[in-house]
């Protein structure tokens, strides 16, 4: 589907001590199957390398916090759950959303791998077991009786080395009448508006609709609704329940997105090997432009210090030649390098200091959040430039 060469892991920032030492990298290279067309990246990494410490705190997005939120409210609402209910989430992070239920005194449970992440939770009241979910736990928690009235999984699911297992282990953990929502970049986004940027070893595979619940019915579930959201440049909301499960019917909403993928190409695979060749020439544009800017002159910082924007740096092989440094909120980030490119990362207020020309936004998915965080660069005549899909610049 699309080659984007040597990359290193694209959360493996490097501290000043290691800042002149080798560091590994990886081919990132999709691949899609010409039977379920599933995208996928081979597992060079395993899992255990890559998430047992983790330097991605989702609260520190206040827009991805709103989300969580919103979305509780909703859950809440439309499956009446109370103060009796169990509510999971599968990768929980820090606590970002089941803090909402734990205010509502709703019972949760997170799972989380990264054990430096899931401290924050704890610190939030949101009791974290520290594991790698499959179906040895989802069985150890089902034996205690804590299956889940809803099963909650967001941007997850890509980040899953074995996909069978990861599913099996839901229908074990989940109630009879119990609901699971996951939450994943759209495949069909992600090529449509060029997103190759969130292709990276963490994220073992890639999804349309009808992989997922082609996936979800091997293992006795069935997809009951989706909701397509703006998140990450482009998200689906998937609802699932017990294939033989009566109390949640079908809604028109997947097979009607079903057909919108067909008719976009997604069982085509033209229509995947078409998407490198766009991805090559973003490359080149993008490279054209910064480079000229460089040479009249004109200073470039980055914000953010995202996955995504260490995938783009690494392809398009920017280093701090082009972009001096990049700031960013989590002190986690903060004092060390962006892995491959070595772009040094600072707290946010060196922007202000330094006044560059340019902010480069690489969280383009955040980039309204980012620019009104940052409207003071317009007194010094400052100006953003978002990479994705093309290049463009925002006064």
């Amino acid at each position: 589907m699309v080659d984007l060469g040597m990359s290193p892991l694209c959360e493996s920032y490097v501290s000043p001590e290691r800042a002149h030492q080798y560091e590994p990298f990886y081919p990132l290279v999709v691949y899609v199957c010409k039977k379920c067309f599933l995208a996928q990246v081979l597992d060079y990494v395993s899992a255990e390398s890559i998430f047992s410490e983790y330097a991605y705190f989702s609260s520190f997005s206040d827009s991805w916090v709103r989300h969580a939120e919103k979305y509780t409210e909703i859950a809440i609402t439309r499956f009446g759950l109370t103060t009796d209910s169990f509510v999971v989430e599968l990768a929980s992070n820090d606590g970002y959303l089941l803090q909402h239920f734990v205010k509502r005194s709703i019972p949760v449970l997170g799972i989380e791998p990264a054990a430096n992440i899931a401290v924050a939770a704890e610190s939030r009241g949101v009791p974290t077991l520290v594991r790698f979910f499959g179906v040895p736990v989802a069985k150890e928690l089902a034996d205690q009786g804590k299956q889940a009235d809803l099963l909650v999984g967001n941007n997850v699911l890509a980040q899953v080395p074995d996909l069978n297992d990861f599913v099996a282990g839901m229908k074990l953990l989940l109630k009879p009448d119990g609901v699971i929502t996951l939450e994943f970049p759209h495949l069909m986004r992600l090529m449509e508006e060029n997103q190759f940027d969130t292709i990276y070893h963490e994220h073992y595979s890639y999804f349309s609709l009808l992989t997922v619940k082609e996936l979800f019915a091997r293992h006795g579930l069935r997809l009951f609704d989706v909701e397509e959201i703006p998140t990450h440049g482009g998200s689906l909301r998937v609802y699932a329940c017990h294939a033989d499960c009566r109390t949640h019917d079908d809604g028109r909403s997947v097979s009607e997105l079903g057909e919108r993928e067909i008719a976009h190409g997604l069982r085509t695979l033209s229509h995947y090997t078409a998407f490198g060749r766009h991805v090559e020439e973003t490359r080149y544009k993008l490279l054209t432009f910064l480079i000229d800017l460089k040479r009249q002159g004109r200073s470039i910082a980055g914000y953010g210090a995202p996955g995504k924007g260490n995938t783009l740096l690494n392809y398009c092989g920017i280093r701090s030649d082009l972009i001096s440094y990049t700031v960013d909120r989590n002190p986690y980030k903060q004092g060390k390098y962006l892995p491959g490119s070595r772009i040094p990362i600072y707290a946010p207020e060196r922007i202000e200091q330094t006044k560059p020309d340019f902010v480069f936004i690489l969280p383009w998915n955040l980039r309204n959040e980012i620019m009104a965080q940052l409207s003071f660069i317009r007194r010094w005549g400052g100006q953003f430039i978002v990479p994705i899909p093309e290049v463009r610049v925002y006064s």
